[in-house]
């Protein structure tokens, strides 16, 4: 199975309408090269490819937040690949939503290298760089987390300065639906 666990940064602060805002650059990691890669708008023609032919996007919020912004971008419909958002799952599991920093330091011992508004001011300031590792890292941090879950069946968080545990159902994580299976996830002619 072709994982590709993926975040996005964005050139502004959300408004009134997330639709509305523009990404500057997109981060990946490839279950088949085992290799983290980053693309900036100009270079989605060759994400593209590499999106139709996963099995499944993995991310965290990505179903209410990366993947319609990226969607606007994308010639086809990336709702059409089986996706697994670990924030839903968490929700699911425990009723509640809890910031992937905290999920990452209590589950890995690892915290995000920064946040989304300073990746803002970053692409203002023309310091592509330090998002590319802004960005690289919470898909780093998010495969740690999912991989943690596929072995263990958990994840971990803090509340009130102690560290609880959240039960997952990972047993159809990597489960293609039937209309997936053997079938073609792209929408695109490649």
């Amino acid at each position: 199975m072709r994982k590709i666990v993926f975040d996005i940064e964005t050139k502004d602060a959300a408004g009134p309408n997330f639709l509305d805002m523009e990404i500057s650059l997109l981060a990946i990691h490839d279950s088949d090269t085992d290799e983290y890669s980053s693309f900036l708008q100009e270079d989605f023609p060759s994400l593209w490819p590499i999106l139709e032919n996963a099995d499944m996007l993995i991310g965290y919020n990505s179903d209410h937040f990366d993947i319609p912004i990226l969607n606007k971008y994308y010639p086809g419909d990336l709702t059409k690949i089986k996706s697994l958002d670990i924030l839903k799952e968490i929700k699911k599991a425990s009723g509640r939503r809890f910031k992937l920093d905290n999920v990452a330091e209590s589950t890995l011992g690892q915290k995000k290298s920064g946040h989304g508004l300073q990746a803002v001011e970053w692409w203002k300031e023309g310091k592509i760089d330090l998002i590319r590792e802004y960005c690289v890292q919470d898909v780093r941090v998010t495969k740690g987390i999912y991989d943690f879950a596929m072995r263990h069946g958990k994840l971990k968080y803090k509340d009130y300065g102690e560290i609880r545990e959240i039960e997952l159902d990972t047993s159809s994580w990597e489960k293609l639906d039937e209309e997936d299976a053997g079938g073609m996830t792209h929408t695109l002619p490649f």
